[in-house]
C-alpha cells in the first residue's frame, strides 16, 4: 500500500507545525532552512508523527527543491491517508 500527499512548504517559520490544508496540499511550516535538505528532513519528521508512521516510510518524490512537494507514504492506503488528513479540516 502506497499513498501519495502533496505539500506546501514555509521553510524558515518562527515554528515547526502543520498549519492545514491549503487547497489539495498540506501547508507545512518549518523553522529549518532550505539548505542542504534541512527543511525537507524537517518535513519528513514532521509528517511522520502526524501520520503516526516511521520517516523510514516516506520519501520526497517530486519537488525536493521546490515549495510544493508530493510525498509518498508507504504502508497506508489512500483512504487511509484521507481519514488522518480530515483531522485537519475539523
Amino acid at each position: 500500500m502506497t499513498g501519495r500527499l502533496s505539500v506546501k512548504v514555509v521553510p524558515g517559520a518562527s515554528q515547526s507545525k502543520i498549519a492545514g490544508l491549503l487547497g489539495d496540499a498540506i501547508k507545512i511550516r518549518v523553522q529549518a532552512p532550505p539548505e542542504n535538505g534541512q527543511a525537507n528532513k524537517a518535513v519528513l519528521s514532521l509528517l511522520a508523527k502526524f501520520l503516526g508512521v516511521s520517516t523510514k516510510q516516506l520519501s520526497i518524490c517530486a519537488g525536493h527543491t521546490s515549495q510544493n512537494k508530493v510525498v509518498e507514504v508507504e504502508g497506508l492506503s489512500k483512504a487511509e491517508l484521507a481519514e488522518k488528513l480530515s483531522r485537519l479540516a475539523s
